[in-house]
């Protein structure tokens, strides 16, 4: 007897990642209805495509049961015949609990997969359209909007065609008992600073379910489709972009590597659409803001910044997260972290 229907999409899937023999493909698994029916498929396809496949399980180590639920899901991952390797998480930092974890967890995967291997994903068509509601309810921009892409970096995610309802099943189909994440439960055991329920999970069981009682059962599709399309436009936009940064660039760094300063000539810049122009700003700015202060940077920013180019009228300085100034001197715009530079001359 052959697979099932939703067994055969997700080998389907899978295999269309058209990975060269001989690669190292290795699937971060958490022991959930989603990553152990990846570990499955993947554990069933790499042999048949010639990849070296592997599991990773991120201890995030935030309950009293992670170690044991990390354990469990190891066990089936090399019951699969995935070699598997346990990662024990620090998670601190900014973001809240989601955030934290999930900065956390995907250090701990590109540690894991070194210097050549990929990492398999287990997000799904439901968590495409939550990441679209997230965006829209943040005010965000297209790049948000445009939710996960099928490949990014070292990562791909092949279930983007697939429902949780698909996942869940798939485990059953394989005889597969997945573990269920506290966190995801309305319930769950962490709770915003207002009190209310994790953002995600307010979507899963809240936001969703209305919005297929009011819209009809095609919400979570059609989320999903937009993305697809905003991020065919916003890979061109960034393209032009990344252009236009690159012309206008004046310092010396042929290797245009993050720095602790960068000086653009305005000429040019000024007379960008401004859907192009704005990109070239937040561009700069990240280029020059440090990695701690990169996640505050909003559209204020931006907008304080690109008022510099097309708005100069003598005004001072635009202050951004961390120590990162931008300044107007003549026809350049220079965008300085002054806590290097401070630090430098202290030294």
């Amino acid at each position: 007897m052959g697979p099932t229907e939703r067994v055969a999409r997700a080998r389907t899937a899978v295999a269309a990642l058209a990975l060269p023999p001989g690669s190292r493909a290795l699937v971060a698994c958490s022991g959930g209805p989603d990553s152990l029916a990846l570990a499955a498929t993947l554990a069933h396809v790499a042999p048949r495509q010639g990849w070296v496949a592997g599991a990773v399980v991120v201890d995030h180590g935030l309950l009293p049961t992670s170690a044991a639920d990390a354990a469990r899901a190891a066990a089936t991952c090399e019951r699969l015949g995935l070699p598997t390797e346990v990662r024990r998480a620090q998670v601190a930092g900014r973001g809240g609990p989601e955030g934290a974890a999930r900065d956390a967890r995907y250090a701990a995967l590109t540690e894991a997969a070194g210097a050549e291997g990929i990492v398999l994903l287990g997000h799904t068509l439901d968590d495409q359209a939550e990441t679209v509601l997230l965006g829209l309810a943040r005010g965000s921009g297209a790049r948000s909007l445009a939710g996960m892409a099928p490949a990014t970096g070292r990562y791909r995610r092949p279930f983007l065609s697939l429902t949780r309802a698909d996942t869940t099943g798939i485990c059953t189909d394989l005889g597969l008992t997945p573990l269920q994440d506290p966190s995801n439960a309305l319930d769950g055991p962490w709770r915003r600073a207002d009190g209310g329920p994790l953002l995600r999970s307010a979507l899963r069981h809240t936001v969703i379910p209305a919005l297929e009682e009011a819209l009809g059962p095609g919400v979570v599709p059609a989320l999903a489709r937009t993305a697809d399309l905003l991020r065919a436009d916003a890979d061109h936009l960034d393209a032009l972009a990344d252009e236009a940064l690159a012309r206008a660039r004046v310092d010396d760094d042929a290797t245009h590597a993050p720095s602790s300063s960068m000086t653009l000539e305005v000429a040019g810049l000024e007379r960008l659409p401004d859907a192009v122009r704005t990109r070239v700003v937040h561009r700069a700015i990240m280029g020059v803001a440090p990695p701690g202060a990169r996640g505050a940077v909003g559209s204020r920013h931006v907008e304080a910044v690109d008022r510099l180019l097309v708005e100069y009228r003598g005004q001072g300085i635009a202050h951004l997260p961390g120590f990162v100034r931008a300044r107007r001197e003549g026809g350049r715009l220079v965008i300085e972290d002054q806590g290097e530079t401070r630090g430098r001359e202290g030294r």
